[in-house]
C-alpha cells in the first residue's frame, strides 16, 4: 500500500488526477466472484472486484453517472502474457466491467515485457515519457525502502504502534515531495529522523520468516493473503518481505539471459543468426546499465533514509543455484526464483523459516515450484519451508499450519541465540544490560549478518570483555547520526 500511495503522489506531480484504490478486501472478492468468470485464481477476483467495488461507490454513493465515470476515469494495473492465469486478466477486466455496466471503461496494463498497453476502452490520456517512468520508478523504490525499514523495526519496537505512526509521517513527507516535484533528499532525511526516534529492543529472540511465492499473494497486505505479514508479527516473528525492485531486476536479468541465448541461434528470426534487425550487443549494454542504475538509485535513497546493509538479490546467483533443479528457461510467476531463494535462505542462514504463498491452483508456484521444493527440503534438511494456498476463505486452517511451523522456527532462533551467548561467554542478563548502554537501541542500527536471528546477530556484533562491550558501527550509520 505504501507503493500505491507514493505512485499516486508521483503521478499527481506530473499533473494527473490520481487516486489509489484501497487494499482489496473480502468485499472486493465478493464483487469479483459476482462479475468474473468461474475458475479464476483469487488475485483475479480480488483485483477485478476491487475496481468494480470502487466504480460502484462512485456511481451509487457519489452519484456520478456511468457515462461520466467511463469518460473521466481510467485504471492502471499490471499484466502479463502468462503462462499462468495472470495472462487472462485483460479478458477478466473486460468481462467484469461489461457485466457490471461499465463497458468501455479504460484499463491500462503494465506488461512485463512490452511496457504500458491499453487493454480496454477508448483513447488514453497518459503521456508516456521519461518523466512518467522515472517518477513511477522513484515511487516504487521509496515504497520498497519504507517497507524494508518498517519490517526491520516494528517487531522490536518498545512502544506498540510507534513504528506505524512514524511510517505514516514518512509517507506524507515523501508524498509531498513527489507530488510537488521537490528535491527528495530533505524528505529522506526527515524520514530517517522519524524512524530513528522509534525505541527498539533487539535483544528479543524472534525467528526471521521470509515470504516468497506468487507476486500478488506475497505483496498484498490485506485479506488476499489473510494479512499474512501482520499475523506473523503478532505471533512473534520478524518478517522479510520481497521488494518490487527485485522483480524489476528479475525482468532485466530475463532480458539479458534471453538475448544471450538467442543472439547466435542459426536461422532464427528469418536471419542467418537470431534477432534479425536487432543490435543484441547494444541491448545487452543497455540492460546492464539499467541494472546498475536501478541498484545505484536504490542504495542512494536507502542509505539516506537509514536502511543500512540491505542487499538487493544477485539474480545471477539465484539463477545459478536454482538451475540444477529448475530450468532457467522456464518462465511464469517467479520462475526459478522461488527455488533459488529457498536454497540461499538455508545455505546462507538468511532466515529461520520460508513461507511460499500463492493462490489456490497457481500453476507456476503450486504446480511446479512446490513440487521442486520437496526435493530441496530433502536435500537441505535444516530448511523450514511451508507452502500455503489462498482462496479468500479458510484463514483459520492457514493460521494453524503457520503456527505449527513457526514453533519450529522459534526453536531454531532460540538455538542460534543460545549458541551466540555461549560463544561470547555471556548471559542473557549481561546482554540486556550491555545493550542498554549501546547504540543498538538506535532503531536504524544493523548488526553484521552471521545467522538468521537478529538477537543472535546483536551478540555477534559485540566485542570486548563481558563488562566492557562495544558495538560495531558502520560509516553510513555514523553519517546518519
Amino acid at each position: 500500500m505504501a507503493h500505491d500511495y507514493l505512485i499516486e503522489g508521483a503521478l499527481q506531480g506530473l499533473g494527473y488526477r490520481v487516486e489509489h484504490l484501497d487494499c482489496p478486501d473480502n468485499e472486493s472478492l465478493r464483487y469479483g466472484k459476482e462479475f468474473g468468470n468461474r475458475g479464476q485464481c483469487n488475485p483475479t477476483y480480488f483485483t477485478d472486484g476491487n475496481l468494480i467495488k470502487h466504480l460502484h461507490y462512485l456511481h451509487e454513493v457519489e452519484g456520478k453517472s456511468k457515462e461520466e465515470i467511463i469518460r473521466n476515469y481510467l485504471f492502471i494495473t499490471s499484466g502479463s502474457c502468462g503462462p499462468c492465469r495472470f495472462g487472462t486478466y485483460v479478458t477478466e477486466y473486460r468481462k467484469a466491467l461489461r457485466d457490471a455496466g461499465f463497458d468501455g471503461f479504460r484499463v491500462l496494463l503494465f506488461q512485463q515485457t512490452d511496457g504500458l498497453k491499453q487493454a480496454t476502452g477508448g483513447e488514453s490520456a497518459l503521456k508516456l515519457n521519461t518523466s512518467f517512468f522515472l517518477s513511477f520508478l522513484k515511487a516504487v523504490l521509496l515504497g520498497d525502502i519504507l517497507n524494508a525499514l518498517a519490517y526491520r523495526i516494528r517487531p522490536y519496537e518498545v512502544a506498540a504502534g510507534s513504528t506505524d505512526a512514524a511510517l505514516e509521517r514518512c509517507k506524507q513527507y515523501l508524498y509531498e515531495a513527489l507530488s510537488r516535484r521537490k528535491r527528495l533528499r530533505p524528505a529522506l532525511i526527515r524520514c530517517r529522523k522519524e524512524l530513528q526516534a522509534v525505541q527498539v529492543d533487539r535483544t528479543q529472540v524472534k525467528p526471521k520468516v521470509s515470504i516468497i511465492g506468487e507476486f500478488w499473494a506475497m505483496t498484498t497486505e490485506g485479506d488476499g493473503n489473510y494479512q499474512l505479514q501482520r499475523f506473523l508479527e503478532t505471533e512473534g516473528a520478524e518478517v522479510e518481505v520481497q521488494s518490487v525492485t527485485a522483480w524489476i531486476l528479475f525482468l532485466i536479468w530475463s532480458g539479458r539471459f534471453d538475448t544471450l541465448k538467442r543472439m547466435n541461434l542459426r536461422e532464427a528470426d528469418s536471419g542467418k543468426y537470431g534477432l534479425k534487425g536487432k543490435n543484441p550487443a547494444l541491448r545487452l549494454r543497455m540492460l546492464w546499465l539499467a541494472d546498475r542504475v536501478l541498484r545505484g538509485m536504490f542504495q542512494r535513497y536507502a542509505k539516506t533514509m537509514g536502511l543500512y546493509h540491505y542487499h538487493l538479490p544477485d539474480m545471477e546467483e539465484i539463477a545459478r543455484v536454482a538451475h540444477e533443479h529448475y530450468n532457467n528457461h522456464l518462465r511464469g510467476g517467479e520462475g526459478h526464483m522461488e527455488v533459488g531463494k529457498l536454497i540461499l535462505n538455508v545455505v546462507k542462514r538468511k532466515v529461520n523459516m520460508t513461507i511460499s504463498v500463492k493462490p489456490f491452483g497457481c500453476m507456476p508456484s503450486s504446480g511446479v515450484s512446490d513440487g521442486v521444493q520437496s526435493l530441496i527440503t530433502e536435500k537441505y534438511p535444516d530448511a523450514i519451508f511451508l507452502p500455503i494456498e489462498t482462496t479468500g476463505d479458510g484463514a483459520i486452517n492457514v493460521y494453524s499450519r503457520i503456527q505449527m511451523m513457526l514453533f519450529k522456527a522459534k526453536q531454531a532462533a532460540q538455538k542460534e541465540f543460545e549458541e551466540a551467548l555461549m560463544k561470547k561467554g555471556l548471559t542473557a542478563q549481561q546482554l540486556v544490560k550491555a545493550a542498554g548502554r549501546s547504540q543498538i537501541t538506535n532503531s536504524l542500527h544493523t548488526s553484521r549478518h552471521v545467522v538468521a536471528c537478529t538477537a543472535a546477530n546483536v551478540i555477534y556484533g559485540m566485542r570486548g570483555m563481558p563488562n566492557r562491550f562495544t558495538f560495531h558501527r558502520n560509516k553510513e550509520e555514523i553519517q546518519g547520526v
